[in-house]
């Protein structure tokens, strides 16, 4: 049996001017209803009763910094102006909530407290809160139910064009918009008059009006002096005093629909897609349309059967209704991936990924076999990457992100895949320097552009630079040295190490005159060549034989010693001809690279068993 309630509904017609006695509660405060009553002369000749409790709870959410409070304390203010000369007088009174009860608000305990003072004053209780309007008519008390109105537009979409991405309105300044596509943004004033603070405000309770009712609607982000709101399309943020220095409404909107096809996605990696779980991460700077993209890949990936859902904060991704949006589950994002996984998606979109705790929990949801696509901003790719340092360890990182694709000015610039392997890494040239290495490849020619490793204490990533050893500008740079050492040592043996390093060998008499008094004459040729010089004899005087054993691993050659030689400079020499000298390293080894000039003579000398260290 359906039940019959006696609240009157002020749509049908309520005889607000037969009121004497209202008690509003918060929600018609906030909502501004009851001054809009009296200007329109339909309260009239009335005593309109404000519970303190109501007043304490207005107070309580503008100290907080939230927009309600500063509404509904406004409303007050209006409604004692408007009432002179109405024969409005407004009162207060009941008593103040205690700490009990304020902690109990949530329940239900304030609402309660302002049914009570209605009932003690016979007076009628104005609200806009349903359910208030329901127990108080169960209680017996006179009850007028305002339900609010879902407009279909919002007071700022006056502003918005077509090609708008967002307009942006600050008290006492012009209102501006941006319009164009990403790469062809363009600022447009919007009028010639600053705006009021009453204007914006206006504008600011017609959104809170909608978000309260309207189910596409939610309030994504309340913080002291700032709320971000997602109404539909729109992602609406609100400053003001004292987070910001005035009162300023900012709302953006997607202008366009894109389709995976549309970006020309390499047909690998789209086949990667659809085939496998991925750890992709989308990077670009601000208003790049990194959004967009991914809301592009969430439809594709949906069409194809899988099952997607997303992270965000606020929700403002354009997706199909197959795929759901995710908030922060009580604000955290790891309770929202314990939820998820009992879920089961195939793929999972973070957009916007900012904090410690949000790369984290991408991290853990990758490894625990979701697919995973990430969304940041970042100057360039390799930006991107840098943000996971520190954040997850080294060798996890290509395991979470294998795939890192650069948006800007709405199409793809690049697109590069990591790797981990355990290698020297490029530049370097000691065997000893083996480490794990993260690759950073071009995805389409796989050429290798950078590497990630560990370096101290700190992790680094390190363009690698094409190797020049052996080609026609390196024998070049070596002939030229060789051509200005030649009236020193006429055999001058030169050994380019690096484009800033070489090793030049000459006769023993010569190298004082080479070095010259204070190395006066090596630092002038240094200074002339723009390279670094290291001197070296061709030849020596016999010393005491050495005992040597030989090991060859990979590229290198070992020519073992006694151990207590460590750190003292021996001569090795095929025959009687000198070949280089060089300290003793760790454990009593030698390490000579294999494909060196030296080590060509070194492993000719071991051949045919004519090698021989003196010290």
């Amino acid at each position: 049996m359906k039940r019959k309630f006696r609240i009157k509904k002020a749509e049908k017609g309520v005889d607000f001017g037969s009121l004497r006695n209202i008690v509003p509660d918060t929600s018609v405060l906030i909502h501004g209803r009851l001054s809009a009553l009296i200007e329109e002369g339909r309260v009239r000749d009335a005593r309109i009763i404000i519970p303190h409790t109501v007043l304490d709870e207005l107070q309580a959410q503008a100290s907080r910094g939230r927009e309600t409070g500063f509404e509904g304390l406004d409303e007050i203010k209006r409604i004692r102006e408007l009432g002179k000369g109405r024969d409005i007088k407004l009162e207060f009174t009941g008593k103040r909530p205690t700490l009990e009860e304020i902690q109990l608000a949530k329940k239900g305990r304030l609402d309660a407290i302002i049914r009570d003072v209605a009932a003690k004053e016979e007076a009628t209780l104005v609200t806009c809160d349903y359910v208030q309007a329901l127990v108080g008519e169960a209680e017996d008390v006179a009850v007028v139910y305002i339900p609010q109105p879902v407009g279909k537009t919002l007071s700022v979409e006056r502003f918005f064009t077509a090609d708008t991405q967002s307009v942006h309105l600050k008290t006492g300044t012009q209102p501006y918009a941006k319009r164009g596509k990403p790469g062809q943004v363009r600022v447009v004033k919007l009028s010639k008059n600053p705006m009021t603070e009453d204007e914006i405000r206006n504008m600011i309770n017609h959104i809170m009006s909608k978000t309260r009712v309207d189910e596409n609607s939610f309030i994504e982000i309340e913080k002291q002096g700032a709320m971000v709101i997602q109404s539909g399309l729109y992602r609406i943020a609100i400053t003001r005093p004292p987070f910001a220095n005035g009162l300023e409404l900012t709302v953006v909107r997607p202008i366009a629909k894109v389709k995976l096809e549309d970006y020309k996605l390499h047909e690998e990696l789209q086949k990667m897609l659809v085939t496998g779980e991925r750890g992709i991460l989308i990077a670009g700077p601000p208003g790049s349309g990194k959004s967009t993209f991914a809301g592009s890949i969430a439809d594709f990936l949906s069409s194809k059967d899988k099952v997607v859902k997303t992270f965000e904060q606020p929700r403002d991704l354009q997706v199909g209704p197959e795929v759901t949006q995710y908030a922060p589950l009580e604000g955290d994002w790891e309770k929202t991936a314990e939820l998820l996984l009992l879920v089961r998606p195939d793929y999972t979109i973070f957009d916007e990924m900012r904090k410690t705790r949000d790369f984290r929990v991408f991290g853990d949801m990758r490894l625990a076999g979701v697919g995973m696509i990430g969304v940041v901003h970042s100057t360039d790719t390799v930006s991107a990457i840098q943000r996971f340092i520190g954040r997850l360890e080294l060798g996890m990182i290509p395991h979470v992100i294998d795939t890192v694709i650069y948006i800007k000015d709405g199409k793809i610039k690049k697109v590069y895949e990591l790797g981990l392997t355990v290698k020297m890494p490029s530049g370097m040239q000691e065997e000893d320097l083996t480490r794990p290495v993260v690759e950073i490849r071009d995805f389409e020619t796989k050429k290798l552009e950078y590497e990630m490793y560990t370096y101290g204490e700190e992790t680094v990533i390190v363009p690698v630079a094409e190797k020049q050893e052996g080609s026609p500008a390196r024998r070049l740079a070596a002939e030229s040295i060789k051509n200005v050492l030649s009236h020193y040592d006429p055999n001058a043996e030169v050994e380019l190490l690096s484009d800033t390093r070489a090793t030049v060998r000459v006769k023993t008499d010569v190298i004082p005159r080479l070095i010259g008094t204070k190395g006066k004459n090596i630092s002038e040729l240094e200074k002339k060549l723009g390279i670094k010089i290291s001197v070296e004899p061709k030849g020596g005087t016999f010393k005491k034989e050495l005992h040597w054993e030989f090991e060859e691993h990979g590229n290198t050659i070992y020519l073992g010693v006694a151990p207590e030689l460590t750190g003292k400079r021996v001569e090795i020499h095929r025959g009687d001809d000198f070949l280089f000298s060089a300290f003793v390293g760790k454990k009593g080894r030698i390490k000579v690279r294999k494909k060196s000039s030296i080590g060509m003579s070194v492993l000719s000398a071991i051949t045919s068993k004519n090698l021989r260290i003196v010290a």
